[in-house]
């Protein structure tokens, strides 16, 4: 059976390049692909994949959150590959882990971890519970040679914790950093950060 995957990696780590590549391997190879994103990720336009490399396609499905994929995009499909997937539902997630099974077609999701507050996407967090396959893409932290693990955020210049979740932006905006980093540039010790961004727990 053909396997769901779930490639992440922190801002700036050319996931969307690595997309864009394997879409080109299957297709030099004369393999249908199909590829989607959210639809709120609107950077480089409403239907484009693009990475900042200067490699771009269009999407062949937009997903919104109730989005029902259509049984027949994938009559002549041999991959299908998801941008930005910490931004998918947990609904469609769950329809790309039923096409794995269904049509035997492999489903490659490219996204973020975590947030800016560290905190897993909701989109994130299902592929961590349902991928057959959990990679890691790997780049260095912006302030030293150490592996990034977080992103921050900055406003104005100035690294920050506030604003929502979902903001879409580009390496101005945010910044792969290795931990050490990420508390010194927040000026917050482990603690002060466990603190902060504590979540309540979650009431049934």
């Amino acid at each position: 059976m053909a396997k769901l995957y779930f490639r992440y990696g922190t801002v700036g780590s050319a996931k969307t390049l690595n997309l864009l590549a394997v879409a080109h391997n299957y297709e030099r190879q004369g393999k249908g692909v199909v590829v989607m994103k959210p639809s709120v990720d609107t950077r480089f336009g409403a239907s484009r994949v693009a990475s900042r490399a200067g490699l771009e396609r269009e999407a062949d499905l937009l997903l919104e959150n109730q989005t029902e994929l259509p049984p027949e995009l994938f009559d002549s499909c041999h991959c299908v590959l998801v941008d930005e997937a910490q931004f998918v539902s947990a609904f469609v997630i769950d329809q790309l882990r039923e096409l794995t099974a269904a049509r035997d077609i492999p489903v490659i999701c490219y996204g973020l971890r975590n947030d800016f507050r560290t905190h897993l996407f909701a989109g994130s967090r299902r592929l961590l519970e349902l991928a057959d396959s959990i990679e890691e893409i790997k780049t260095t932290c912006a302030c030293c040679n150490r592996k990034a693990v977080f992103n921050l955020k900055s406003v104005d210049g100035k690294p920050t914790l506030a604003g929502p979740s979902r903001t879409l932006g580009c390496e101005e905006l945010y910044l792969p950093v290795c931990h050490a980093h990420y508390l010194e540039k927040l000026e917050l010790s482990a603690d002060q950060l466990h603190d902060l961004l504590a979540e309540p727990e979650e009431t049934i």
